[in-house]
């Protein structure tokens, strides 16, 4: 099933989607609460919604993130991904990456829907995308194995990390980040796909291959397969719990895809900021194969409130 929630004639609601069509939960719910009734609970009301409730056209509706995510982690799970970035700074890849699939928190608060407006960040002058998909758990569990993890994956929906990739430059030099460089917009959507619907692309080795695609104002600058990832969504998600709780609603990102996922991957190749950063008026698409398609458009941001230097300290 495809779970989704928008706005319609001014409310607020969730429901099932088919057919170009979205069917709203009879009785009034929030996604995330029924993620945490548990997987048997959602299907139900999903179930319901189809029968019984009157579908809304989906062209009439505007889309919202799926859920409201209490934790979103983001990985960087795509080799190609990864030395493209490095190129632009004279490196390669390095050893640590290979030893586990590494991750940072992002801002759960700046998630958009699939089709809203996405400012500029205060004071960002290269503005980027980056094309990922991400796993939600389902169910709460600590130290698990990836076996078990598949376990508490309930779904998949599509990312789009919006990075501003001068202000995160500056964060990382000091060893901190990226933050304020992530912290203006992360798109989730267009809905939430249920793992059962994916399970056909599933490799022998556990990975989905679908297929990854992404525009710029028509064009197409990126293209990758999901498979291509370094570790699975199962891996990930038991690496996430090692010593801690993963819990009902959190997102786990994929990472950037290659192939031109993100502008940062293709300067560091190109030598130089070729395709352009990001200004308003410029649409991002991005299409993944089984889930859907996000498109996002660039407007004005606001300017930074000025801040004073650091008071150094004889």
């Amino acid at each position: 099933m495809k779970f989704a929630t928008f706005v319609h004639d001014g409310k607020r609601q969730a429901g099932v989607v088919a057919d170009d069509h979205v069917h709203p939960f009879q009785h009034p719910a929030v996604l995330l609460d029924l993620i945490v009734e548990g997987e048997e609970s959602l299907h139900r009301a999903g179930e319901r919604a189809l029968t019984g409730s009157l579908p809304v056209p989906l062209a009439d509706v505007g889309l919202l993130p799926p859920l409201q995510p209490p934790t979103v982690r983001d990985y960087m799970t795509f080799e190609s991904h990864v030395a493209g970035v490095a190129r632009g700074y004279g490196d390669t890849v390095p050893e640590e990456w290979y030893a586990a699939p590494a991750f940072y928190f992002t801002n759960p608060y700046a998630t958009i829907g699939a089709h809203e407006d996405v400012p500029v960040p205060p004071g960002c002058l290269r503005f980027d995308f980056e094309l990922e998909v991400a796993a939600v758990i389902g169910k709460a569990g600590r130290d698990l194995t990836p076996e078990q993890a598949r376990e508490h994956i309930i779904g998949y929906t599509i990312l789009n990390d919006w990075s501003a990739r001068d202000l995160q430059g500056r964060e990382m030099r000091v060893k901190l980040g990226p933050a304020k460089g992530k912290d203006t917009a992360t798109t989730l959507g267009p809905w939430l796909v249920t793992t059962d619907e994916l399970e056909p692309h599933r490799t022998a080795e556990g990975f989905l291959d679908l297929a990854l695609t992404v525009q710029v104002n028509g064009e197409t600058i990126g293209r990758d397969r999901l498979a291509n990832m370094a570790w699975t969504f199962e891996e990930m998600a038991a690496y996430a719990s090692r010593g801690t709780w993963i819990r009902p609603g959190d997102v786990l990102g994929s990472g950037t895809c290659g192939n031109g996922g993100c502008l940062a991957e293709l300067w560091g190749r190109n030598g130089a900021l070729e395709p352009s950063p990001l200004i308003p008026g410029d649409t991002v698409t991005m299409t993944v194969e089984g889930i859907g398609t996000l498109s996002n458009t660039v407007v004005e941001g606001v300017a930074p409130v000025p801040l004073p230097p650091a008071r150094r300290r004889q």
